[in-house]
């Protein structure tokens, strides 16, 4: 029987941390590493990372547009690196964050989440903006292939915020909506299947994240401004073994080296260790 994502998750974070590397091989990091801006640079340094952390993390969060931008030459290296991470034991979060009417979602669970395919993963972000309904086929799938869905609800970066501390008719930020949307949806479908993106440089939503029913994918951390402390504050109340906090800059930047970029992930793997259960 496979378990569901979440219990998947929690057994890996509590034998292993909580840290999640994210694999954003970027125009800026392939320069930054004296790499050519092509599919052969994106295909070394995302296995570089890779083969760094592979001991060290309990998950990896390719960003798919850095691999789409080359096209076919792209895919073929997120496959590469998605497999490679699975021979190793690692979780994977398929950063594509999709989102679209019910039945073209259906086609992207298909691609992210169905066994046969070449980019199956553990689990795939997706953006709610076109309604949260319009997901329900891909929270079902998902709950039968006992993985995961991370729903966009409050994003690291400031420009998203007009977006989702906007308010209801009923009077609820958009953020505390898609809360409450997740936490009655994980009561019904297999537990923890829906787990929401909740940016670790965000405030304590007044919605008590410790009801959610399902994980929680923090970006932000490093670069962007929030530390293992802000961090441990943040999400104190969460249940052991529900939050996967993702870097990527932080990490990305010590390399090419791959003595750099492990020492790198080994610091925020231990200091996330000392601040959350």
């Amino acid at each position: 029987m496979t378990l569901n994502f979440a219990t998947r998750l929690r057994e890996r974070i509590m034998d292993g941390g909580h840290l999640c590397v994210g694999i954003d091989p970027s125009r800026r990091q392939l320069e930054r590493w004296g790499r050519d801006n092509d599919a052969s640079g994106l295909e070394f340094a995302a296995l570089a990372i890779l083969d760094a952390v592979s001991d060290v993390a309990v998950a990896v969060k390719p960003q798919v547009a850095y691999f789409e931008r080359f096209g076919s030459a792209g895919y073929r290296v997120l496959e590469r690196v998605m497999s490679d991470a699975r021979d190793v034991g690692l979780l994977i979060v398929a950063d594509a964050k999709r989102g679209d009417i019910d039945s073209t979602n259906m086609g992207y669970a298909e691609a992210w989440l169905s066994p046969g395919s070449p980019l199956v993963a553990d689990a795939v972000t997706f953006s709610p903006y076109l309604g949260i309904d319009a997901i329900d086929p891909v929270f079902s799938l998902a709950s039968q292939g006992g993985q995961g869905v991370f729903i966009v609800v409050s994003s690291s970066n400031d420009e998203g915020r007009a977006i989702q501390c906007a308010r209801t008719a009923q009077e609820l930020s958009v953020e505390e909506y898609l809360l409450e949307e997740i936490a009655q949806r994980n009561r019904t479908l297999t537990p923890g299947t829906i787990g929401a993106v909740y940016g670790a440089t965000r405030d304590r939503p007044r919605f008590d994240l410790a009801q959610l029913g399902g994980p929680i994918l923090a970006p932000g951390a490093g670069s962007q401004g929030a530390d293992a402390g802000r961090i441990g504050r943040l999400f104190e109340r969460c249940e052991p073994g529900s939050v996967l906090v993702n870097v990527a800059r932080d990490i990305g930047d010590a390399g090419p080296e791959k003595r750099s970029l492990r020492d790198v992930a080994q610091r925020w793997r231990d200091d996330l260790a000392s601040v959350l259960a």
